[in-house]
């Protein structure tokens, strides 16, 4: 079959992939050597792609109220409600939700649609939640939303600051390329800040654990320390830069005791800093993600601006996205303040130039509804047609119940998605079954401003189809023009004739020589960095001082420490954050596909410093219930001085498909920038107490299963499924409980009863063939439980033993995801042939040699065994 060149559907770093189809709807996934994000290489999410393909998952047809249909009546009954709703209440009762997972070409009709023929701003995107506090912050510095630098100046820093950014497992492909840097010059440093020790900070220099929330007085105090050492670029700020005796008075200002460092962490900080010319300070969502989250961004850029250290070989400010398209969407407008080419939408110039290109009926002249206020606006009944795409807010925003029963009560909501197996989707009245990553063909922008390709290697199953086609459908069945395309060339080649207009204006997206590239040159589109237009080709901005205010000067501003909104007192004494695992993605309508992601960290869970957890009198993986004034959520316990006392962390992966109990943003206080939107997504308080169950359990099975208990997660195996239970009260016949839960009302079992201890076990045959198992007793079961969920499709008449025989050795917990490699394989073999590195653990096992991401838990793993780790 023909290997085809395309771009991974993950996060931002946007690496080249290579897909070879099997013929039979499967597919081989390497990376792509050549492509200039990766060179080749892949992170765990890369390179499990493959076992996330298929269709047992799709949504296959247009369903209405919960029944198929066709396309006809389903475009025509979206259309037909959309345009009653407007006729009767205008543009602003409607409303988009879209998403970083959509193409550029998606983004752009959808933003056209919106803003240029229906004539509102209520066009918001999932990237809210993720950027929007650095779009808000470049513009307010540059004047435009740019990224100055490139890739490039990773590896070519001699200092690299990392905040608010787990790279290493949100960007693992970035962090080796800065690993391998490293290696390759010794002496270039690293320093990672963050209230919590992550995998990125393995082999730093230093590790700066600030108080949560404190980044702008860190980088006021930086700014200060600048200025008191003499260190300004005063030629440069004299030049180029506004605002900056008011930035730095306000800087010494601010107390740096706030930030809860020592006056020996904060001076080793300022030295390196300050004396290192070649900086890099990476920020992502530790970063955005706050009510000072634009402050938190301007705080970083203050400091760029004011030594020089923009725009040139290896300084600048580097915002690293979390999509594979945030930034393609920025670039078209997919913001509810935006317009499309880096255009402003209160421009009135602006306005008109967009609307002259479109030849569009109406213009919004105030931004729409971003996220947040969108579904709060929903709730109250303001919106009464909302389309969402690609996305799950019932599940992914602040105060995640409420939303949840706004998007219900709406009096109509459509969902384009892959799948109807989703919080939201369930909700919808009309599903559109789009296709999917690997099916479509389009472009992305990674964090760089590097545009590739994603290209069609599969064919769409059932009925779906691209998301553009979807949308100009509908536009055309409410009687606009300007939406007949017939391939997402024709929509690239009009995306960058436009942006030709917004080169006119002096912006800096400007594409407009693509403007009449043909299908062939399409397809064959190589990865190229914008802009791409008469005034500039590629490379970095602002080394040149020149920037899009007004008057050709950058801006820094005076910015004041604000706290987080949510106060921690006694009755809500922990801080929570939330964030990302190594293996999972969003809501884990990917990944959770895949056995061999989903076997790193198959349950939730909440980190908690073991002193906090000794006074609410905690065992190491008891049940903890978190409760904040908006919801509640059930976690396993893992007791770590990773997280500050105090502080609490949550991943924000699960949903009701996977573990009702576990939504944390349920918990999360619907909390805004007020210039960004952005939500304040890691600075909660919650209460935090032991939830004791009457029992637990634990189960196994070949096919799905449909638990009824109080706390459930359930995860995927190579042969089904596992999960983990627990109840507020015992079942009165536990193998009726067991049969329901399996589904197998008729099977042949095995019954192990201990009335004296109360517990049970189950296993459920065909003939020898083991199909499902379960365990429960009033304590948390103690099982080989890695090794138990293997079992079941197999020959396993002893299963109800619960561990493993002599002949088949239990591999543990899996710490390698890109090769499946277990803990205990792991301690077996440092303990049997005397390894004493991580580079000689990936020698004998593979382990840490692909994306090198669990090097630091293979490090914990010698250090637990008392050998010296490299």
């Amino acid at each position: 079959m023909t290997t085809v060149k395309s771009t991974c559907p993950y996060c931002g770093v946007g690496c080249g992939v290579l897909l070879t189809p099997d013929g039979k709807g499967g597919l081989t996934v390497k990376g792509d050597p050549d492509h200039p994000a990766n060179f080749g290489r892949l992170c765990s999410k890369g390179s499990a792609l493959a076992e996330t393909v298929g269709t047992d998952h799709r949504l296959l047809a247009p369903r209405v109220d919960g029944q198929d249909t066709d396309w006809d009546s389903a475009l025509d009954l979206v259309a037909d409600r959309f345009r009653a709703v407007i006729d009767e209440h205008g543009p602003d009762a409607v409303a988009f939700y879209v998403s970083g997972q959509l193409l550029t070409e998606d983004y752009y009709v959808a933003n056209k649609l919106m803003k240029g023929f229906i004539g509102s701003a209520n066009i918001d995107t999932n990237s809210r939640l993720c950027m929007s506090s650095t779009v808000a912050g470049h513009k307010r510095a540059f004047g435009t939303d740019t990224v100055p630098g490139t890739y490039e100046d990773l590896e070519e820093a001699d200092l690299i600051v990392l905040t608010g950014s787990n790279l290493a497992w949100c960007h693992p492909v970035l962090y080796q390329r800065i690993l391998a840097a490293r290696k390759a010059r010794p002496e270039m440093k690293l320093v990672v800040i963050d209230p919590r020790r992550t995998a990125s900070c393995d082999g730093a220099d230093l590790h700066l654990k600030l108080a949560a929330g404190s980044d702008v007085a860190l980088f006021n105090a930086l700014l200060a320390e600048i200025d008191r050492r003499g260190m300004l670029n005063q030629d440069w700020l004299d030049a180029h830069v506004e605002g900056a005796e008011d930035a730095i008075a306000s800087a010494h200002a601010c107390d740096p005791a706030i930030t809860g460092l020592s006056d020996a962490d904060l001076q080793a900080f300022f030295d390196l800093w300050i004396g290192t010319q070649k900086v890099v300070t990476i920020f992502s969502q530790g970063v955005n993600q706050s009510s000072a989250g634009t402050d938190k961004v301007n705080a970083i850029l203050n400091c760029h601006l004011a030594t020089g250290r923009i725009g040139t070989l290896g300084c600048g400010p580097f915002s690293v996205t979390g999509q594979p398209n945030a930034m393609g969407g920025r670039e078209v407008g997919g913001l509810a303040n935006m317009l499309a080419c880096h255009l402003d939408l209160e421009n009135a110039e602006h306005r008109d130039a967009v609307q002259g290109f479109w030849s569009s009926p109406a213009m919004p002249e105030k931004p729409g509804l971003k996220a947040v206020d969108m579904f709060k606006a929903l709730s109250e009944g303001r919106i009464k047609a909302l389309w969402v795409i690609h996305s799950n807010p019932a599940v992914t925003l602040p105060d995640a119940d409420k939303v949840r029963d706004a998007v219900k009560g709406c009096d109509f909501v459509v969902v384009s998605d892959i799948t109807e197996r989703t919080d939201t989707a369930r909700l919808a009245d009309v599903l559109l079954p789009a296709s999917a990553w690997s099916e479509k063909s389009g472009t992305v922008t990674n964090s760089d401003r590097t545009i590739s390709r994603q290209r069609t290697v599969l064919e769409a199953p059932g009925q779906a189809q691209p998301d553009w086609w979807i949308m100009a459908q509908v536009a055309q069945r409410m009687g606009y023009a300007g939406f007949d395309w017939k391939e997402p060339v024709e929509i690239f080649r009009e995306y960058a004739a436009l942006s030709g207009i917004a080169g006119q204006f002096g912006r800096d997206f400007d594409i407009s020589n693509l403007s009449q590239i043909d299908g062939g040159a399409y397809d064959a589109m190589q990865p190229f960095r914008w802009p791409q237009g008469p005034a500039k080709e590629g490379g970095r901005f602002f080394a040149d001082g020149a920037f899009y205010h007004a008057g050709g000067k950058a801006k820094m501003l005076a910015l004041t420490h604000r706290p987080p909104v949510s106060v921690q007192d006694g009755a809500r004494p922990f801080r929570l954050n939330t964030g990302r695992l190594r293996d999972q993605w969003h809501t884990m309508t990917r990944t959770a596909l895949s056995p061999r992601l989903s076997a790193h960290l198959p349950e939730p869970f909440v980190d908690m410093h073991p002193e906090d957890a000794a006074h609410l009198g905690l065992k190491p993986a008891d049940l903890v219930r978190l409760t904040s004034p908006h919801g509640t959520a059930i976690l396993r316990l893992r007791q770590t001085d990773d997280v500050a006392k105090g502080d609490v962390f949550v991943p924000m992966h699960w949903t009701g498909e996977t573990a009702p109990a576990a939504r944390i943003d349920a918990l999360v206080a619907p909390v805004v920038d007020p210039i960004s939107g952005q939500p304040e997504s890691k600075a909660s308080t919650v209460s935090a107490e032991a939830f004791v169950p009457a029992w637990y359990g634990f189960a196994i099975s070949t096919g799905d299963l449909t638990p009824d208990c109080a706390y459930w997660a359930r995860a995927r195996t190579i042969q089904g499924w596992r999960a983990e239970l627990a109840g507020d009260a015992t079942p009165e016949d536990w193998e009726t409980y067991a049969r329901g839960l399996f589904g197998l009302p008729d099977a042949d079992t095995q019954v192990l009863r201990d009335a004296k201890r109360g517990t049970f076990r189950i296993a459920f045959f065909d003939g020898e063939i083991l199909l499902a198992a379960f365990y429960a007793g009033p304590q948390p079961v103690i099982l080989m439980r890695d090794f138990l969920a293997g079992l079941p499709g197999t020959e396993t008449l002893w299963a109800l033993a619960g561990q493993a025989r002599g002949d088949t050795p239990d591999p543990g917990p899996v710490v390698c995801s890109c090769f499946a490699v277990g803990r205990n394989t792991i301690f077996r073999e440092i303990e049997g042939k005397g390894l004493t590195t991580v580079e000689q653990i990936g020698a004998c096992l593979s382990a840490g040699t692909n994306c090198g991401s669990c090097k630091s838990e293979l490090a914990g793993l010698l250090a637990s065994v008392n050998v010296p780790a490299e």
